[in-house]
Protein backbone atom coordinates (compact mmCIF):
# COMPACT_ATOMS: atom_id res chain seq x y z
CA UNK A 1 0.00 0.00 0.00
CA UNK A 2 1.27 3.61 -1.38
CA UNK A 3 1.45 6.10 0.85
CA UNK A 4 2.27 10.44 1.10
CA UNK A 5 3.19 10.10 4.62
CA UNK A 6 6.46 8.05 6.39
CA UNK A 7 6.08 6.53 9.48
CA UNK A 8 2.11 6.04 9.16
CA UNK A 9 0.86 2.73 10.96
CA UNK A 10 -2.86 1.28 10.16
CA UNK A 11 -3.62 -0.79 13.27
CA UNK A 12 -7.00 -2.68 13.78
CA UNK A 13 -9.56 -1.85 16.60
CA UNK A 14 -7.97 -1.89 20.18
CA UNK A 15 -11.13 -2.18 22.48
CA UNK A 16 -13.51 0.41 23.52
CA UNK A 17 -10.94 2.97 24.60
CA UNK A 18 -10.65 3.62 21.12
CA UNK A 19 -14.07 5.20 21.05
CA UNK A 20 -12.59 8.70 22.74
CA UNK A 21 -10.19 8.48 19.70
CA UNK A 22 -12.94 8.44 17.22
CA UNK A 23 -14.88 11.28 18.83
CA UNK A 24 -12.20 13.29 18.93
CA UNK A 25 -11.49 12.86 14.93
CA UNK A 26 -15.15 13.09 14.53
CA UNK A 27 -15.58 16.09 16.59
CA UNK A 28 -12.20 17.85 14.53
CA UNK A 29 -13.32 16.88 11.14
CA UNK A 30 -17.17 18.15 11.60
CA UNK A 31 -16.20 21.53 12.83
CA UNK A 32 -13.57 22.19 10.20
CA UNK A 33 -16.05 21.26 7.58
CA UNK A 34 -18.66 23.57 9.08
CA UNK A 35 -20.67 20.26 9.15
CA UNK A 36 -23.20 21.37 12.34
CA UNK A 37 -23.42 17.44 13.60
CA UNK A 38 -22.05 16.02 16.58
CA UNK A 39 -21.47 12.96 18.14
CA UNK A 40 -20.85 11.18 21.82
CA UNK A 41 -18.53 9.16 23.65
CA UNK A 42 -21.29 7.24 24.57
CA UNK A 43 -22.77 6.99 21.69
CA UNK A 44 -19.57 5.52 19.63
CA UNK A 45 -19.52 3.05 22.66
CA UNK A 46 -23.19 1.89 22.44
CA UNK A 47 -22.75 1.21 18.12
CA UNK A 48 -19.52 -0.62 19.25
CA UNK A 49 -20.89 -3.06 22.08
CA UNK A 50 -24.14 -3.38 19.64
CA UNK A 51 -22.63 -4.90 16.25
CA UNK A 52 -25.08 -5.60 13.73
CA UNK A 53 -25.14 -8.00 10.22
CA UNK A 54 -22.14 -6.65 8.39
CA UNK A 55 -20.45 -5.05 10.97
CA UNK A 56 -17.75 -6.50 13.25
CA UNK A 57 -15.42 -3.82 14.61
CA UNK A 58 -12.80 -6.23 15.39
CA UNK A 59 -12.21 -6.99 11.47
CA UNK A 60 -13.97 -3.79 9.77
CA UNK A 61 -12.56 -0.95 11.81
CA UNK A 62 -9.23 0.42 11.12
CA UNK A 63 -6.64 3.57 12.80
CA UNK A 64 -4.06 5.03 11.08
CA UNK A 65 -1.35 6.41 13.58
CA UNK A 66 1.41 8.65 13.04
CA UNK A 67 4.31 8.23 15.78
CA UNK A 68 1.87 6.68 17.92
CA UNK A 69 -0.83 9.38 17.54
CA UNK A 70 -4.01 8.68 15.91
CA UNK A 71 -4.62 10.70 13.10
CA UNK A 72 -7.94 8.96 10.96
CA UNK A 73 -10.01 5.93 11.40
CA UNK A 74 -12.36 4.00 8.63
CA UNK A 75 -14.37 1.37 8.51
CA UNK A 76 -16.27 -1.65 6.57
CA UNK A 77 -19.45 -2.67 6.30
CA UNK A 78 -22.37 -4.63 3.96
CA UNK A 79 -25.61 -4.27 3.47
CA UNK A 80 -28.18 -6.23 1.03
CA UNK A 81 -30.15 -3.39 -0.76
CA UNK A 82 -33.57 -3.00 -1.89
CA UNK A 83 -32.50 -2.37 -5.56
CA UNK A 84 -31.13 -6.32 -4.76
CA UNK A 85 -27.38 -5.58 -4.25
CA UNK A 86 -24.94 -6.97 -1.70
CA UNK A 87 -23.23 -3.30 -1.50
CA UNK A 88 -19.92 -3.31 0.47
CA UNK A 89 -19.23 0.05 1.81
CA UNK A 90 -16.22 1.97 2.76
CA UNK A 91 -16.41 4.97 5.31
CA UNK A 92 -13.50 7.06 7.58
CA UNK A 93 -12.64 10.22 8.82
CA UNK A 94 -9.03 12.05 9.12
CA UNK A 95 -8.15 15.02 11.03
CA UNK A 96 -8.45 17.73 9.65
CA UNK A 97 -4.42 18.63 10.84
CA UNK A 98 -3.62 15.27 8.99
CA UNK A 99 -5.28 15.71 5.68
CA UNK A 100 -3.98 15.88 2.32
CA UNK A 101 -1.05 14.15 3.31
CA UNK A 102 -1.95 10.39 2.31
CA UNK A 103 -4.37 9.38 5.74
CA UNK A 104 -7.65 9.13 3.74
CA UNK A 105 -6.36 7.32 0.75
CA UNK A 106 -4.32 4.84 3.15
CA UNK A 107 -7.93 4.22 4.83
CA UNK A 108 -9.72 3.91 1.41
CA UNK A 109 -7.61 1.53 -0.14
CA UNK A 110 -7.10 -0.99 2.96
CA UNK A 111 -11.04 -0.94 3.53
CA UNK A 112 -11.35 -1.80 -0.56
CA UNK A 113 -8.75 -4.96 0.18
CA UNK A 114 -10.74 -5.72 3.10
CA UNK A 115 -14.31 -5.75 1.01
CA UNK A 116 -12.83 -7.45 -1.99
CA UNK A 117 -11.51 -10.04 0.22
CA UNK A 118 -14.76 -10.22 2.16
CA UNK A 119 -17.08 -10.37 -1.12
CA UNK A 120 -14.83 -12.93 -2.35
CA UNK A 121 -15.74 -15.10 0.63
CA UNK A 122 -19.73 -14.52 0.43
CA UNK A 123 -21.86 -16.95 -1.27
CA UNK A 124 -24.72 -14.91 -2.90
CA UNK A 125 -26.82 -14.41 -6.09
CA UNK A 126 -27.27 -10.77 -5.16
CA UNK A 127 -24.45 -8.67 -7.60
CA UNK A 128 -21.58 -7.49 -5.02
CA UNK A 129 -20.71 -3.75 -5.37
CA UNK A 130 -18.31 -1.43 -3.74
CA UNK A 131 -19.75 2.14 -1.96
CA UNK A 132 -19.32 4.72 0.04
CA UNK A 133 -20.73 8.32 0.84
CA UNK A 134 -19.70 12.38 1.33
CA UNK A 135 -21.08 15.23 2.34
CA UNK A 136 -20.66 17.90 -0.26
CA UNK A 137 -19.30 19.94 2.56
CA UNK A 138 -16.40 17.56 2.66
CA UNK A 139 -14.80 18.67 -0.82
CA UNK A 140 -11.32 16.17 -0.04
CA UNK A 141 -14.04 13.20 0.10
CA UNK A 142 -15.84 13.98 -2.40
CA UNK A 143 -12.52 14.34 -4.59
CA UNK A 144 -11.18 11.18 -2.95
CA UNK A 145 -14.43 9.09 -3.91
CA UNK A 146 -14.13 9.92 -7.66
CA UNK A 147 -10.03 9.73 -8.27
CA UNK A 148 -10.94 6.13 -7.08
CA UNK A 149 -13.62 5.16 -9.85
CA UNK A 150 -16.70 5.62 -7.55
CA UNK A 151 -19.22 7.17 -9.51
CA UNK A 152 -22.68 8.94 -7.98
CA UNK A 153 -25.97 7.02 -7.56
CA UNK A 154 -28.11 9.11 -5.01
CA UNK A 155 -28.56 12.85 -3.31
CA UNK A 156 -29.70 12.71 0.17
CA UNK A 157 -30.54 16.40 1.84
CA UNK A 158 -30.06 17.41 5.26
CA UNK A 159 -33.42 19.44 5.62
CA UNK A 160 -34.22 22.26 9.12
CA UNK A 161 -36.89 23.73 10.11
CA UNK A 162 -35.28 26.91 11.59
CA UNK A 163 -37.75 27.89 14.18
CA UNK A 164 -40.96 26.25 15.49
CA UNK A 165 -43.12 29.16 15.22
CA UNK A 166 -46.97 28.81 13.48
CA UNK A 167 -47.35 25.25 13.10
CA UNK A 168 -50.08 23.23 11.34
CA UNK A 169 -51.04 19.98 12.43
CA UNK A 170 -53.32 18.36 9.65
CA UNK A 171 -55.81 16.03 11.09
CA UNK A 172 -55.06 12.67 11.18
CA UNK A 173 -57.07 10.28 8.75
CA UNK A 174 -60.03 8.97 10.23
CA UNK A 175 -60.31 5.89 12.18
CA UNK A 176 -56.91 6.14 13.47
CA UNK A 177 -55.72 7.43 17.05
CA UNK A 178 -52.22 8.17 19.03
CA UNK A 179 -50.70 6.07 21.43
CA UNK A 180 -47.18 6.12 22.99
CA UNK A 181 -45.84 2.58 24.25
CA UNK A 182 -43.74 2.10 26.58
CA UNK A 183 -42.69 -1.45 26.82
CA UNK A 184 -39.85 -3.81 25.09
CA UNK A 185 -42.75 -5.38 23.17
CA UNK A 186 -44.21 -2.13 22.19
CA UNK A 187 -40.33 -1.01 20.79
CA UNK A 188 -39.92 -3.79 18.68
CA UNK A 189 -43.28 -3.42 17.49
CA UNK A 190 -42.15 0.59 15.97
CA UNK A 191 -38.56 -0.77 15.37
CA UNK A 192 -40.06 -3.88 13.30
CA UNK A 193 -42.75 -1.56 11.45
CA UNK A 194 -40.09 0.71 10.71
CA UNK A 195 -38.17 -1.65 8.97
CA UNK A 196 -40.72 -2.76 7.16
CA UNK A 197 -41.81 0.30 5.62
CA UNK A 198 -38.25 1.45 4.56
CA UNK A 199 -38.05 -2.09 2.36
CA UNK A 200 -39.90 0.42 -0.39
CA UNK A 201 -36.75 2.71 -0.17
CA UNK A 202 -33.27 2.77 -1.35
CA UNK A 203 -30.81 1.35 0.34
CA UNK A 204 -30.46 -0.86 2.83
CA UNK A 205 -31.97 -1.47 6.44
CA UNK A 206 -30.83 -3.70 9.24
CA UNK A 207 -33.52 -5.31 11.34
CA UNK A 208 -31.15 -7.76 13.32
CA UNK A 209 -31.59 -8.28 17.07
CA UNK A 210 -28.36 -6.38 17.78
CA UNK A 211 -29.54 -3.33 15.26
CA UNK A 212 -32.54 -3.42 17.95
CA UNK A 213 -30.20 -3.80 20.88
CA UNK A 214 -28.23 -1.00 19.47
CA UNK A 215 -31.14 1.09 19.28
CA UNK A 216 -32.75 0.80 22.78
CA UNK A 217 -29.20 1.81 24.30
CA UNK A 218 -28.98 4.91 22.50
CA UNK A 219 -27.95 7.62 25.11
CA UNK A 220 -30.75 9.96 23.57
CA UNK A 221 -33.17 7.07 23.59
CA UNK A 222 -36.77 8.27 24.69
CA UNK A 223 -40.01 6.79 23.66
CA UNK A 224 -41.81 9.48 25.25
CA UNK A 225 -40.72 11.62 21.94
CA UNK A 226 -42.44 8.86 19.72
CA UNK A 227 -45.42 10.15 17.74
CA UNK A 228 -47.24 6.42 17.02
CA UNK A 229 -50.69 6.68 14.99
CA UNK A 230 -52.46 3.49 15.56
CA UNK A 231 -55.72 1.69 13.17
CA UNK A 232 -57.21 -0.30 16.52
CA UNK A 233 -53.74 -2.76 17.33
CA UNK A 234 -51.97 -1.83 14.18
CA UNK A 235 -49.35 0.50 13.82
CA UNK A 236 -50.22 2.70 10.71
CA UNK A 237 -47.34 5.11 10.62
CA UNK A 238 -44.66 7.13 12.91
CA UNK A 239 -42.27 9.56 13.63
CA UNK A 240 -39.23 8.59 15.89
CA UNK A 241 -37.88 11.92 17.19
CA UNK A 242 -34.78 12.40 19.22
CA UNK A 243 -32.96 15.25 21.37
CA UNK A 244 -29.29 15.21 21.35
CA UNK A 245 -28.34 16.61 24.41
CA UNK A 246 -25.09 16.21 23.94
CA UNK A 247 -25.39 17.94 20.60
CA UNK A 248 -27.26 20.65 21.38
CA UNK A 249 -24.81 21.46 24.69
CA UNK A 250 -21.96 21.26 21.85
CA UNK A 251 -23.28 23.55 19.52
CA UNK A 252 -25.07 25.63 21.90
CA UNK A 253 -28.53 25.18 20.20
CA UNK A 254 -31.94 23.78 21.03
CA UNK A 255 -32.45 21.39 18.26
CA UNK A 256 -34.84 18.15 17.86
CA UNK A 257 -34.32 15.63 14.93
CA UNK A 258 -37.00 13.81 13.60
CA UNK A 259 -35.06 10.52 12.95
CA UNK A 260 -37.32 8.56 11.18
CA UNK A 261 -40.45 9.19 9.41
CA UNK A 262 -42.47 6.33 8.17
CA UNK A 263 -45.86 5.23 7.20
CA UNK A 264 -46.80 1.61 6.28
CA UNK A 265 -47.82 1.08 2.73
CA UNK A 266 -51.92 0.86 3.23
CA UNK A 267 -52.21 4.13 5.16
CA UNK A 268 -50.32 6.04 2.74
CA UNK A 269 -51.43 8.82 0.32
CA UNK A 270 -53.78 9.95 3.15
CA UNK A 271 -52.21 12.63 4.78
CA UNK A 272 -50.96 11.09 7.81
CA UNK A 273 -47.03 11.94 7.49
CA UNK A 274 -48.16 15.34 7.27
CA UNK A 275 -50.12 14.92 10.77
CA UNK A 276 -47.53 13.49 12.47
CA UNK A 277 -44.59 15.30 11.15
CA UNK A 278 -46.60 18.24 12.91
CA UNK A 279 -47.07 16.08 15.61
CA UNK A 280 -43.85 16.17 16.29
CA UNK A 281 -42.59 19.48 15.59
CA UNK A 282 -45.57 20.61 18.69
CA UNK A 283 -43.82 18.03 20.57
CA UNK A 284 -40.56 19.16 20.32
CA UNK A 285 -41.37 22.50 20.94
CA UNK A 286 -43.25 21.86 24.03
CA UNK A 287 -39.64 19.92 25.22
CA UNK A 288 -38.10 23.06 24.85
CA UNK A 289 -36.33 22.93 21.19
CA UNK A 290 -36.73 25.71 19.26
CA UNK A 291 -35.46 24.31 15.74
CA UNK A 292 -35.74 20.69 13.69
CA UNK A 293 -34.45 18.91 10.68
CA UNK A 294 -34.47 15.43 9.41
CA UNK A 295 -32.88 13.37 6.70
CA UNK A 296 -34.27 12.65 3.45
CA UNK A 297 -33.73 10.72 0.23
CA UNK A 298 -34.40 13.32 -2.41
CA UNK A 299 -35.92 10.86 -4.58
CA UNK A 300 -37.91 9.48 -1.97
CA UNK A 301 -40.71 7.51 -4.01
CA UNK A 302 -43.34 8.31 -1.29
CA UNK A 303 -43.14 12.37 -1.55
CA UNK A 304 -41.44 12.75 1.28
CA UNK A 305 -39.95 15.87 0.26
CA UNK A 306 -42.87 17.59 -0.73
CA UNK A 307 -44.13 16.84 2.68
CA UNK A 308 -41.31 18.04 5.21
CA UNK A 309 -41.29 21.69 2.73
CA UNK A 310 -44.55 21.95 3.20
CA UNK A 311 -44.26 21.39 6.81
CA UNK A 312 -41.80 24.39 6.82
CA UNK A 313 -38.26 22.01 6.21
CA UNK A 314 -35.92 23.73 3.63
CA UNK A 315 -32.58 21.78 2.05
CA UNK A 316 -30.09 22.88 4.52
CA UNK A 317 -26.80 20.41 2.80
CA UNK A 318 -26.50 17.58 0.71
CA UNK A 319 -25.06 14.29 0.59
CA UNK A 320 -23.89 12.03 -2.14
CA UNK A 321 -23.82 8.01 -1.65
CA UNK A 322 -21.53 6.62 -4.68
CA UNK A 323 -21.02 3.04 -6.23
CA UNK A 324 -18.74 1.38 -8.03
CA UNK A 325 -18.46 -2.36 -9.46
CA UNK A 326 -17.10 -5.27 -6.93
CA UNK A 327 -13.37 -5.45 -8.30
CA UNK A 328 -11.62 -8.66 -8.26
CA UNK A 329 -9.60 -9.89 -4.95
CA UNK A 330 -6.19 -8.65 -5.90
Amino acid sequence: MRTRLPGIVLRPYAGLADAGEMFRIFTAANEADGIDERTSEAGLVNWLQHPGTGFNPADDLVFVEVNGEVVGYGWTLWVDTTDGLRDYVSRGHVHPAWRRRGVGTAILERNEACMRALAASHETERTKVMGTFADERRPGAVALATKHGYTRVRFFFDMVRPHLDAIEVPPLPEGLELHTVNDRAGYRRIFDADAEAFMDHWGGFDASYAAFEEWLGDPDFDPSLFVIAWDGDEIAGAVINLIDENENQMLNRRRGLLASVFVRRPWRRRGLASSLVGSSLLLLRDRGMTSAWLGVDADNPTGALGVYERAGFAVHARGTAYRKPMEPDR
